[in-house]
């Protein structure tokens, strides 16, 4: 029987302390592995292109390319990976910025670590992702025929 071949992930963050944990925690993953780091959005597009990995884990907020525009570039440039934005900040702006821009996925900060990995596997196989505090609130939007974050009618 063959060795699985593990998901290459990769993180890019400028809190290196985040970055090393999370590389902590999918390093611990059998079926999972941190193909490299990176501080900016515009490291992150230099490594897909040298070094491309099957999910990538992007911040919004990060100084010179934010990861929305990060996504759009990558996806742009038919890069291999899937993008999946990990944020703080919980705004219909990034979560539709997000969307439009072509990541397969929009987590919390606060995602548990075990749903975290889910959500990795789950971009990985082809499907996408919300957290649940978003994903509430476009359901609720689009139930009200109205574009999420506009007010009601």
């Amino acid at each position: 029987m063959s060795a699985q071949v593990p998901v290459r992930v990769a993180l890019t963050d400028d809190e290196p302390l985040l970055t090393a944990g999370l590389a902590m925690i999918l390093s611990a993953q059998e079926d999972m592995e941190v193909a490299w780091q990176a501080a900016d959005g515009a490291t992150a597009l230099r490594r897909a292109v040298s070094d491309p990995v099957d999910v990538l884990l992007l911040d919004v907020q990060m100084p010179g390319l934010d990861g929305i525009e990060t996504t759009r570039r990558l996806v742009a440039e038919g890069a291999q990976g899937r993008v999946v934005i990990l944020t703080t900040f919980d705004t219909d702006g990034y979560v539709l910025g997000a969307i439009e821009a072509g990541a397969a996925g929009f987590l919390l900060k606060s995602t548990p670590p075990a749903d975290l990995l889910d959500a990795i596997r789950t971009v990985h196989a082809g499907d996408s992702v919300i957290s649940p505090g978003p994903t509430r609130r476009l359901l609720a939007a689009v139930r009200r025929g109205a574009a999420p974050g506009a007010p009601p009618p």
